[in-house]
C-alpha cells in the first residue's frame, strides 16, 4: 500500500490524478490513498465534490512557507500557477513564489531526510524558444537564451530553471528525486479561461461561438491526453534517486493551431476563422519523449 502526496494538488494536474485515482486508474501501481495540500483547500471542496472520497485527504497548507509535510511514499511537487496573467501582472510575487516554494520543499526534505521518492513538475518551457528547424527537442537540447521572450514567458522560464536546479542539488543529497518537463495537455480539468489554446477554443464551442485563430505564423502544438500525464508523472516518480532522471511530458504528434481549430469546430460543429499564416514565422513547442516511452515497455 502506497501513500502519493500531491503538493499543489488543486491545479489542473492535482484534479487530474484525483480523476484518474478515483476511477481506479492507480491501482496498478500500488496508491491506496492520496493527500492532497494547497492553499485553497475549502474552496476546491466547493467546487470540486466528485474529487473527494474517504481516501483522499485534504489538508491546507502552503509549501512556500510551511514547516513540515505529511510522510509518504511518492509525492507530486506541482505547486506553481501557470495562468499567463499572474506572470504578467504580478511577476516578482510569481517567480518568487515558485523559487521560494521549491527552496522550502527541498529544505523541509533535506533537513528531515524524508525517504519518499519525488517528482518536481517543471515545464518544456526551460528550454526557450524552440528553433523553428528543430521538429522535437529532448532532455539534452540545450537550454536556449530566453531574454527575447515575450516577458511572462521569460519570468516563468527562469522561475522553473531555478527550481530544477534546486531539485537536483536535493539528489545529490541523497534524496530520491526525478523531474518532469511538462509541455501541452487536454483534459476534463483543463482551464478555459487562460493562454491554453486548446480550452479557450473548446470553451468558445461549448458556448457557441465561432473559434478565432489569431495567430499570424504557423503554430504547433502537440497534445498529451490527461490520464496520460497522470501515468506518466507515476512511472517518472518511481524513477526518482540521486541521480534526479529528467523526462519530456507530452505527445511527440504535434498539429498547426488551424488545423486544431478547425478539429474542435467540427466536433463541436461550430465555425471557426483563422489569418492566413506568416510561412517565414514559426513558432513550435513539441517535445521528444523518447526516454518517456523507454518507461512504458
Amino acid at each position: 500500500m502506497k501513500k502519493l502526496l500531491i503538493i499543489g494538488g488543486t491545479g489542473f494536474f492535482g484534479k487530474s490524478i484525483l480523476d484518474v485515482f478515483i476511477r481506479g486508474g492507480l491501482e496498478i501501481y500500488g496508491i491506496k490513498e492520496i493527500v492532497v495540500a494547497a492553499r485553497r483547500i475549502e474552496e476546491f471542496k466547493i467546487k470540486f465534490p466528485e474529487l473527494i472520497t474517504d481516501k483522499v485527504k485534504l489538508i491546507s497548507l502552503d509549501i512556500s512557507n510551511c514547516n513540515s509535510i505529511p510522510e509518504v511514499d511518492l509525492i507530486v511537487h506541482a505547486a506553481s500557477s501557470t495562468d499567463a496573467r499572474d506572470y504578467q501582472y504580478e511577476p516578482f510575487d510569481s517567480t518568487t513564489n515558485i523559487v521560494k516554494s521549491t527552496v522550502n520543499f527541498c529544505q523541509i526534505i533535506s533537513k528531515k531526510r524524508i525517504q519518499s521518492k519525488i517528482v518536481y513538475c517543471s515545464s518544456g518551457a526551460v528550454y526557450g524558444q524552440q528553433p523553428s528547424d528543430i521538429e522535437a527537442m529532448d532532455e539534452n537540447f540545450p537550454f536556449q537564451d530566453i531574454t527575447s521572450l515575450d516577458g511572462y514567458k521569460r519570468t516563468y522560464a527562469q522561475a522553473k530553471r531555478n527550481s530544477e536546479n534546486e531539485i537536483i542539488e536535493l539528489g545529490r543529497k541523497g534524496i530520491n528525486v526525478s523531474i518532469a518537463r511538462c509541455f501541452s495537455f487536454f483534459g476534463k480539468y483543463l482551464p478555459k479561461d487562460q493562454q491554453f489554446a486548446y480550452g479557450n477554443f473548446v470553451s468558445d464551442a461549448e458556448n457557441g461561438k465561432t473559434i478565432e485563430v489569431k495567430a499570424k505564423g504557423l503554430v504547433y502544438r502537440s497534445y498529451m491526453h490527461a490520464d496520460d500525464l497522470v501515468h506518466s508523472l507515476l512511472q517518472i516518480v518511481l524513477t526518482a534517486s540521486k541521480d534526479c532522471p529528467i523526462f519530456n511530458v507530452g505527445s511527440s504528434e504535434s498539429i498547426e493551431i488551424r488545423d486544431l481549430a478547425r478539429f474542435i469546430a467540427r466536433q463541436k460543429e461550430v465555425n471557426y476563422t483563422y489569418v492566413d499564416p506568416d510561412f517565414n514565422f514559426v513558432d513550435r513547442y513539441v517535445p521528444d519523449v523518447t526516454r518517456l516511452k523507454s518507461l512504458k515497455k
